[in-house]
């Protein structure tokens, strides 16, 4: 299965779920097809009553291939998530499409594939989302631009520099404008494209930067803004010896949603460290520090207007247990440290702990 790695290369969001342990249910003339999933019962506990409770959920995926001659490869990949924690009478009981793309693979000539993906950033903000539950949200946020999970994206991908220069990867993408029907800022996004590279030095190290820049729509251009949201992600990472190492620098501008109303930050500075050890026992700890700071805010909430203040900052304590391949215990405490301010009550911004328990089973 040498081309069903380059579906795992293109979604590091998606590890957790079993990927890598996807059990095969077709594989005859060339033509695949992997079932991924992933059953969490998970458990907050918080002061902050919109968190504390029942956070369990189900996940799974199909991942096809098909090889259509020596050179070319298709490939597709579909992910839903189910809620679990509400009621039956709930009808659909939460459930969403994570992911929904397919591509095609030309040789050393790269990939190139169309759907809801990863937006381009977070080839670089993965590196640090590899938290039991918590962590990658400094300035990732789903459908916003191309910092995370998003729809309508075209993304060609390249390995090993057309293989010429091993280590070395890049990724362009493109993002059709998304306004029609949404509720949550009215629209989302403009027409926009990213770019990012990585390069693995050996011996575990990588270095990697990510590039985006997107036309705001004529909605979110009422803030007064700008016409444009940009975003520039630097990170590098260890992962070699058991220990995992990543650390993430990034600057947004007319781009992430914060506070109740979903308001729209000038311009925001974001750090994410991770640091993790796997024991040969089964035992992965991890401890991280993520922050986020919005700048020149300039928006008056309740009676105060605001200029800078931070969005984001909590120490990340956790652990996780494997069993085995399939079955995993985890822990992780989330200790807020944004102090109970007016800003933090004005734009409902939660200053309190979280801890998250829960047992997963994946395949």
């Amino acid at each position: 299965m040498k081309n069903y790695t380059l579906l795992v290369g293109l979604l590091p969001a998606i590890m957790v779920t079993g990927a890598v342990n996807a059990a095969e249910l077709y594989n005859k003339n060339g033509n695949k097809l992997d079932l991924s999933g992933q059953i969490e019962g998970n458990h907050y506990i918080s002061d902050d009553k919109s968190e504390d409770g029942d956070n369990s959920f189900v996940r799974f995926g199909l991942m096809g291939e098909t090889q259509v001659n020596d050179q070319i490869t298709g490939y597709g990949f579909y992910q839903a998530e189910l809620t679990a924690s509400a009621s039956e009478d709930d009808g659909d009981n939460g459930s969403k499409t994570r992911y929904a793309y397919a591509g095609l693979k030309v040789g050393d000539a790269g990939s190139f594939d169309y759907g809801r993906n990863n937006g381009i950033l977070y080839d670089v903000g993965g590196w640090t989302d590899v938290l039991p539950e918590f962590g990658g949200d400094s300035y990732q946020q789903t459908d916003v631009f191309m910092t995370q999970r998003a729809g309508n994206l075209a993304t060609y991908r390249n390995k090993n520099f057309f293989n010429l220069i091993d280590g070395l990867d890049f990724a362009v993408q493109y993002q059709g404008r998304n306004d029609a029907n949404d509720r949550n800022k009215s629209e989302r996004n403009g027409n926009g494209w990213g770019m990012s590279t990585t390069y693995d030095l050996g011996m575990g190290l990588s270095l990697g930067a990510a590039y985006s820049s997107s036309e705001r729509t004529n909605k979110q251009k009422e803030d007064g803004n700008g016409d444009r949201a940009n975003a520039l992600s630097t990170g590098l990472k260890y992962d070699e010896n058991n220990l995992y190492l990543a650390a993430l620098y990034a600057q947004t501008y007319n781009m992430n949603l914060y506070g109740g109303d979903d308001r729209v930050t000038n311009k925001t500075q974001n750090v994410e460290l991770v640091a993790q050890y796997q024991f040969e026992s089964g035992l992965q700890p991890s401890l991280a520090w993520v922050y986020s700071k919005g700048k020149n805010l300039g928006h008056e909430i309740g009676s105060k207007t605001y200029s800078s203040e931070a969005l984001a900052n909590y120490i990340d304590v956790g652990a996780n247990y494997h069993f085995n391949k399939n079955i995993t215990a985890k822990v992780d405490y989330k200790i807020n440290m944004l102090d109970n301010s007016a800003f933090t009550k004005d734009a409902e911004i939660s200053t309190d702990d979280i801890v998250s328990l829960a047992i997963v089973y994946q395949f």
